[in-house]
């Protein structure tokens, strides 16, 4: 099973409460309102701002802020902030592994861990926000008689 990481998960989630209104937040703030722990929401914050995701204000008013427009931030650069390089397999991101010599599989891992990579940069955090329209089957509401 692929699944990202508790903090690339966390990550997404405080990038996401950011961008919503591009003011200044601070960690005690976006962890109440994610209802996360604040120890953690620094952490991620912290390890966004190495990667330039954030940006630190000073002063009484200060906090964290994204240092770019959310539509500029990719979701594989917050994946990346969080867990490191993105790879599918080990040997998707190694450029020497003890079993390159037999491994007849390296080649097609590599393709697919492009393929996803590449998934990933498109995807950008405004889209993340974006409402996203629910569509329902009406029909499957009718033969449950939900309906009439």
């Amino acid at each position: 099973m692929l699944r990202l990481s508790k903090l690339a998960d966390y990550g997404s989630q405080v990038m996401a409460y950011m961008a919503r209104d591009g003011d200044v937040h601070s960690a005690s703030e976006v962890a109440t309102g994610l209802g996360m722990a604040a120890p953690t929401v620094s952490k991620i914050l912290k390890m966004l701002a190495r990667e330039n995701l954030v940006a630190s204000v000073l002063g009484a008013k200060g906090g964290y802020m994204l240092a770019r427009h959310p539509s500029e931030i990719s979701i594989a650069e917050i994946i990346n902030a969080m867990d490191g390089p993105i790879s599918i397999t080990e040997c998707s991101s190694t450029s020497t592994c003890a079993r390159e010599s037999f491994c007849s599989t390296r080649s097609n891992w590599q393709g697919i861990n492009h393929i996803i990579l590449d998934v990933l940069e498109k995807v950008n955090l405004a889209e993340m926000i974006a409402p996203k329209p629910q569509v329902v089957d009406v029909n499957a509401i009718r033969s449950r008689g939900i309906l009439v």
